[in-house]
This record gives structure tokens, sequence and C-alpha cells, in this order.
């Protein structure tokens, strides 16, 4: 059985295609800040952190606003999981403080 490869969702731009509208910042502040004369920052620089999946949404309308084209939402490989660590979801570590 071949399981599909991870893949996040991430922001990228491109800075010289970028002239500094500034609508990406508007539709999606959670991922984009704007510097001092108005050009994007995303949260990593040129890329963002992974989407996540309640602002795919906002993402895809933040990159179609762009009139540049200067910003791409692109499925990048997932971070490898370390060895030897389960993944737990924040609930069930919230359960276990409780007990």
């Amino acid at each position: 059985m071949n399981a599909l490869p991870r893949t996040v969702l991430r922001l990228h731009l491109d800075p010289i295609a970028c002239e500094g509208h500034g609508l990406c910042a508007d539709l999606l502040p959670e991922h984009i800040a704007l510097d001092e004369w108005g050009y994007p920052i995303l949260d990593d620089l040129l890329r963002s952190t992974p989407i996540a999946p309640g602002l795919v949404g906002p993402a895809r309308a933040a990159v179609a606003a762009c009139p540049t084209l200067a910003l791409r939402l692109r499925r990048d490989p997932a971070p490898a999981r370390q060895p030897g660590r389960p993944r737990r979801h924040p609930a069930d570590a919230a359960d276990a403080a409780d007990h």
C-alpha cells in the first residue's frame, strides 16, 4: 500500500513582480503584513508557514486578487515528523492535564 506524500499549502511571494498594492494583506492578515513602503512580508519572509485548512479560502482570494500575479499558493512537501514522537491532538493534551 503506497501512501500519498504529505503536502502543505504555502504562500510564495515573487518580490520582483510585486508592486505593493497591499490587497493580499487586507485579505489574509494572518499570514501577510505590509512593510513601511506597503510591500508584503510573509511570516517566513518570501514564503508562509503552512496555511491552516480554515484559511485556504482567504489564501486563494489573496492570490486571485494580486494584480501582478506575485503571490502564489503552492503545495510543498510537509516537514517530516520526528521519529519516536507520536502526533497528538491538542484536545488530547488538555484531557491528559485534567487527569
